[in-house]
């Protein structure tokens, strides 16, 4: 198969998305003194965050929108393919997309709303189809301790394909009274990283397995060498980590920073805008899927760990008196956790010595 080294030849080049990312952030901000108007205020800080963050009534609040991406295309071509109908993990892996957002400015979720487009009304018509997904997302609402407030389901022909689905969502989160949003400012040499595991893909890489999938002869039915098929395993719901951040929130820890680890992969744990060094010295096991996704694409080890989780769902940096303490509420809210890293004095950049992977402040512009 030929290279696949990273997004752009799945049609996803953040070289481009980044661009305007950083733009879109420039124009938002100039909107920035509206929020006076209804007696509210903008934590400045939060621009360029996973969530926004605003001030309002005595309370400190966090909203963020994001979709699923093209995850669902494999659910549909492998129910297509006579494989099990899994909209309720694919709702489950929008749900997670954007709790997973919300809660890394240290807020717990309130409210999550949907939303739901197809290219046609009549895909709702397929019942079991449509309660699969209802029920995923109601599932994942729970999970997540919030309230699935309402959404929208448009129906856009032209827009969508005819029997496409496209999965989104928004969440308002609650930053607890007594607590500051978790920005990274505090992050300081000395620091812990813990890191916790996915479950597998999660939402980020899709659009790269998709394309791995139609270069192999048996497509999602291949299999792989534990026996399951690549189509199931990429299905393989996403992991939620509100459990974790409320322990969290409940506890004694003040994190400094908390990040899901989505597009840009490892690079998303030095996120923070601080000048500094990570350091990881463990990272968990990779996914069997994940590892068959980089050896089908040719991926050097870091390109794999820049482009897809590779094992590694969510992080957190701490005080180093904190670490131990963070892995015991991670372990204990039901998540593998590790204290994995140290942050070092040095410009912000990425280091695994045994992986030989470094990454630098270059590779990572997001706003």
């Amino acid at each position: 198969m030929a290279k696949l080294s990273n997004y752009r030849d799945s049609g996803v080049d953040y070289s481009v998305l980044d661009r305007i990312k950083r733009e879109a952030i420039d124009r938002a901000k100039a909107t920035s003194g509206l929020l006076g108007l209804s007696g509210a205020e903008e934590v400045p800080e939060s621009r360029g965050a996973s969530a926004y963050v605003f001030k309002t009534g005595g309370m400190t609040m966090a909203m963020v929108i994001e979709g699923l991406g093209t995850k669902s295309l494999i659910a549909h071509q492998v129910l297509h393919a006579g494989g099990p109908n899994r909209y309720a993990d694919v709702a489950v892996d929008a749900v997670a997309a954007i709790v997973n957002d919300v809660v890394s400015v240290g807020a717990a979720p309130l409210v999550i709303n949907a939303y739901f487009s197809t290219g046609d009304a009549a895909w709702y018509a397929d019942e079991e189809r449509a309660t699969a997904l209802l029920a995923g997302w109601q599932h994942a609402c729970q999970e997540a301790g919030a309230t699935w407030g309402g959404g929208e389901s448009p129906a856009l022909p032209g827009l969508v394909a005819a029997d496409g689905l496209e999965l989104a969502g928004s969440a308002l989160g609650i930053v607890p009274p007594g607590r500051d949003a978790v920005l990274g400012q505090d992050v300081a040499p000395g620091d812990r990283i813990v890191l916790l595991a996915s479950s597998g893909l999660h939402a980020n890489g899709a659009s790269l397995a998709r394309r791995v999938a139609d270069g192999l002869p048996q497509g999602y039915g291949t299999a792989l060498p534990s026996g399951r098929t690549l189509g199931e395993s990429l299905l393989d719901p996403s992991v939620i980590y509100a459990r974790f951040i409320r322990a969290l929130l409940e506890s004694e820890v003040r994190p400094k920073f908390l990040n899901g680890v989505t597009g840009h992969g490892l690079m998303k744990v030095m996120r923070a805008p601080k000048q500094v060094r990570y350091v990881l010295e463990t990272v968990p096991e990779v996914p069997e899927v994940l590892e068959f996704l980089a050896q089908q694409t040719e991926m050097s080890t870091a390109e794999a760990y820049g482009t897809l989780n590779m094992g590694i769902g969510y992080a957190a940096v701490v005080a180093a008196d904190d670490a131990d303490e963070t892995v015991r509420l991670a372990e204990a809210a039901g998540y593998k956790a590790w204290n994995a890293g140290e942050v070092v004095a040095g410009d912000r950049s990425l280091s695994v010595p045994h992986l030989g992977i470094e990454f630098a402040d270059s590779d990572l512009r997001l706003g």
